[in-house]
Parts: structure tokens; C-alpha cells; sequence
């Protein structure tokens, strides 16, 4: 180390008032590389100002967003066994789970709230990607249930976001078993009358594809979105034949009569309020 750099330059930097940047003022689109101020991209919903890149939110983001006014009152979950079979591969799944809460300040991968969407009660459950990837395991299979009983007590649209990487290894068997009790989560609302609306966003893949998140009155889907049950590479291998581009995109999807609309994030509450203002415009006409 020279003097220039010892004394010349802290000198400098004291007498023209250097600030430090902070490291989260500039974010980079992970689709086109983009830099964008951390403000707007909150302002404009995590969407890419260039290329329409529909960015993961946080759980309280989404929730946020969804309800009016960002007014909403989130439940507490049943609890369940942390570690039903005692798993250990490279490291014990109950340090996964405390590393995984620790860094999400939130016991397992998915949130229930209730409030107003359009002027209209509502029960609204997320799953956080950012919780090992979305897993299902039991805490999310009951977390379900649990979403479901409260809209049918509370005689209100169920509204599911999806974004998993499928069923939690971990939990082997018991994960397994989430995929056949949150469809009869769904019934439970079906049967009470209530809507029952599934919102998929990137990625929606594994067992919740498989289960729960295909069986939606109407099913959006966020631009960009990744949906499906297998991996490309897999049907691709299993098939033997180049897949179309796009595949298992929410457009491609959308074209082929999978999902009902994809909405930009943006349009998303509106489009939900309007959904839901329809569909119990039609029940309270069938229930008189």
C-alpha cells in the first residue's frame, strides 16, 4: 500500500463527502440484462420496464398486490411434524427447515390471508418459491385445507398462486399424500358453491401441477410462466421428439386450451375482482 492510497485518498473522499452506493439500489433484469433503480421495479410491480419480465415477488408482496388497498389479515397455519422420517442426505432436513426460516422469517412455503379483492371477500393462499423451492410437504398440504375450510366458513372465493418445484423429498411418502388431500381441499370449496381460482406463476411444476393447481374454475397464469409436470429434457427423451418453442409456457398453454388467460401482474387484482364479481353474480342467481 502506497501513501496515495493510505492517506491521498481518504483525504479526498472526507472533503468531497463520498457516500457508499447501497448495494440494493440498482437491480438486473435476469432476462435481459436490464439495470433498472430498485424504486421503479417495486413501483412497477417486480415487471421489467424493457422486456415485460415477470419477476418472483416476496409472499407479502403478492399479498399485497392482491388485496384492495393492500388490506389483508393472514392466518395462522396448523402446525406439523418437522421431521416425520428423520431424513438426512447431505445435511439434516432439520437444518434445511431452520436455514430455509431463518432466511424467509416464515415457518414453510405457503401464507393464507383473508380480505376484500374488488370490493369482495376473499381468501387468498400463496406458496413462496423462495422456501425450498415451493416444496410441498405436509405443512403446505395442510396449509391448503386450511385455506379451503376458512373460504367455505367465510362463504368467500378461494384463490390459489402457485409457484413450486413440486413435492418436498424430504418427506417421502408424506409429501406424496399432500397431492390427493389438497384436491379434496378443492372439492370442499366446489361442493359449498364458492369459486375456486388458480393463479399460476413461475414455476408451477412437480406434484402441485399434478394435483391442486390444475383444477381451478379458471386458471391464470402470469406471463413467461413456467407450467408443467415433468422437465422438458424428460418428455423429450420419453417421447423421442423435439418439443415446440414455448413449451410449457403460460402463452403456449393459454393456446392450447390449458389456461383460461394469462394476465400481466399489473392487471391481475382487476382482473380477479372481475372474475369473482361474476362467478357469485351467478351463484346468488342459481341460489335464488
Amino acid at each position: 500500500m502506497s501513501w496515495l492510497t493510505e492517506y491521498v485518498r481518504p483525504k479526498i473522499r472526507t472533503l468531497l463527502g463520498r457516500r457508499d452506493v447501497p448495494e440494493n439500489l440498482w437491480v438486473q433484469c435476469p432476462s435481459c440484462q436490464q439495470m433498472m433503480f430498485h424504486a421503479e421495479l417495486e413501483k412497477a410491480m417486480k415487471v421489467c420496464s424493457s422486456c415485460g419480465h415477470h419477476m418472483r415477488p416476496s409472499v407479502a408482496e403478492r399479498l399485497r398486490w392482491t388485496f384492495d388497498d393492500g388490506a389483508f389479515t393472514r392466518i395462522e397455519l396448523p402446525k406439523v411434524p418437522a421431521d416425520p422420517l428423520r431424513f438426512r442426505d447431505s445435511q439434516r432436513y432439520t437444518d434445511r427447515l431452520k436455514t430455509a426460516r431463518d432466511k424467509n422469517q416464515s415457518d414453510d412455503a405457503l401464507a393464507v390471508a383473508h380480505g376484500s379483492i374488488g370490493g369482495q371477500r376473499a381468501v387468498a393462499a400463496v406458496m413462496d418459491f423462495d422456501f425450498m423451492g415451493g416444496s410441498m410437504g405436509a405443512a403446505v398440504g395442510e396449509g391448503i385445507v386450511a385455506a379451503a375450510k376458512l373460504a367455505v366458513l367465510q362463504d368467500a372465493p378461494l384463490v390459489v398462486f402457485t409457484a413450486s418445484g413440486g413435492a418436498r423429498m424430504q418427506e417421502g411418502a408424506v409429501s406424496l399424500m399432500q397431492m390427493p388431500r389438497t384436491i379434496i381441499a378443492t372439492r370442499l370449496v366446489k361442493e359449498a358453491g364458492l369459486p375456486f381460482i388458480v393463479v399460476l406463476t413461475d414455476p408451477t411444476t412437480g406434484g402441485v401441477t399434478a394435483s391442486f393447481a390444475m383444477l381451478g374454475d379458471i386458471q391464470i397464469a402470469e406471463p413467461g410462466a413456467l407450467i408443467g409436470f415433468a422437465g422438458a429434457r424428460v418428455i423429450e427423451q420419453t417421447v423421442r421428439e423435439k418439443l415446440p418453442d414455448g413449451f410449457q409456457r403460460a402463452e403456449y398453454l393459454h393456446q392450447h386450451g390449458i389456461v383460461d388467460l394469462v394476465a400481466k401482474r399489473g392487471d391481475l387484482q382487476a382482473t380477479l375482482g372481475r372474475i369473482i364479481g361474476l362467478l357469485r353474480v351467478k351463484e346468488l342467481a342459481q341460489a335464488a
